[in-house]
């Protein structure tokens, strides 16, 4: 029996799947190992590849087995499917595994840090509250519609609305119907606070960090789309070119090409939907400057001119990928556009 020298792990919530092979390819374990000993069976491994698919709880195994000596490989598990064999369990699972890991075709994930980690745990966790922020305004605007009472959209027709819930002297609204609202409106309240306070560390940590700081330099990035930046990808060099990256975000049309004919459709949506939401509002902050006082950017003003502004804001949020893949892999600072002169 040959030593083991890559090794498919699938990983669950209490019992895991190894599959290793030899260099010559022969199986040389297949076994279920419980989570408590599995830092025990890896440290008595000699070093190997461990292939791992990304997903929940794989950068903390990554990193486990990482400081035990192994090198460790993390693939979408989409791009691991097409080596998966017959039917789906376990050991399939772990054998297809073991097989994707040593394409030389292969993308992989960059192991996240614990620092960033928690950074996206914040991002994560103020999504979630906004998302629940968001779902309590639609409920008070719609029992409140059901009773003749019609707001202006946004938060400032929220904010009115709550100022007539908390009025009890306001008679238009039903005294059971009050008792309902002003739940609503609690909860509206207790959840504005502590989006706060969460958007106050995520302030905290760009601050603290370098990187955060020079992507806020780009228009159309602030703290909030830097630090989610700078926690989602890691590692920027992992990335052959801006396009690269954008492509990863979902900011590149979507591809049916076929007999040497091009078929360019939507964008392909394909990738990190948080990151591509976060620069796309963005890009629509920029564009809605740029309309109110101008912009340096005569492409983009020539582009508006032509194409919908939501098609503009895509492009545009393509853009600002790339500008930030530019900056971080070369360590530079971002640059205003210099002005053409006019022809005469």
């Amino acid at each position: 029996m040959g030593e083991v020298s890559t090794i498919g792990l699938d990983i669950a919530k209490s019992v895991f799947q190894v599959h290793g092979v030899a260099v010559d390819g022969a199986v040389v374990i297949r076994k279920k190992i419980s989570r408590a000993k599995v830092l025990e069976f890896f440290a008595a491994l000699p070093p190997c590849l461990v292939g791992i698919e990304a997903c929940p709880s794989a950068h903390h195994w990554s990193r486990k087995l990482q400081a035990v000596g192994h090198t460790v490989r993390l693939m979408p598990p989409s791009y691991v499917k097409a080596y998966l064999k017959r039917s789906k369990n376990d050991a399939n699972d772990a054998a297809a595994i073991c097989e994707a890991v040593t394409r030389p075709s292969m993308r992989f994930v960059s192991t996240k840090s614990e620092q960033q980690q928690s950074g996206l745990m914040l991002h994560r966790s103020r999504q979630l509250l906004v998302r629940q922020r968001t779902m309590l305004s639609n409920a008070i605007r719609g029992h409140l519609a059901e009773l003749g009472i019609i707001s202006a959209k946004g938060r400032n027709g929220t904010a009115k609305l709550l100022e007539l819930i908390a009025n009890e002297q306001d008679e238009c609204i039903p005294a059971a119907a009050r008792f309902s609202l002003d739940i609503l409106a609690r909860q509206y309240a207790a959840l504005t606070t502590e989006i706060g306070a969460i958007e106050k560390r995520i302030h905290a940590w760009h601050r603290s960090c370098e990187a955060s700081r020079r992507l806020e330099e780009i228009p159309g990035i602030g703290p909030i789309v830097a630090t989610a930046l700078v926690a989602e990808v890691g590692d920027w060099k992992v990335f052959s070119s801006g396009r690269s990256l954008a492509a990863w975000i979902g900011l590149v049309p979507r591809q049916h090409s076929t007999g040497g004919k091009e078929r360019l459709g939507r964008i392909s949506k394909q990738g990190n939907r948080y990151l591509r939401w976060l620069l796309v509002a963005g890009a629509m902050a920029v564009i809605r400057y740029a309309r109110q006082h101008g912009t340096k950017r005569l492409w983009l003003t020539h582009l508006m001119g032509r194409r919908p502004i939501k098609v503009a804001a895509v492009a545009l949020a393509n853009k600002i990928a790339r500008i930030a893949w530019a900056m971080m892999v070369r360590g530079e600072h971002f640059q205003e556009p210099k002005l053409l002169p006019a022809m005469a």
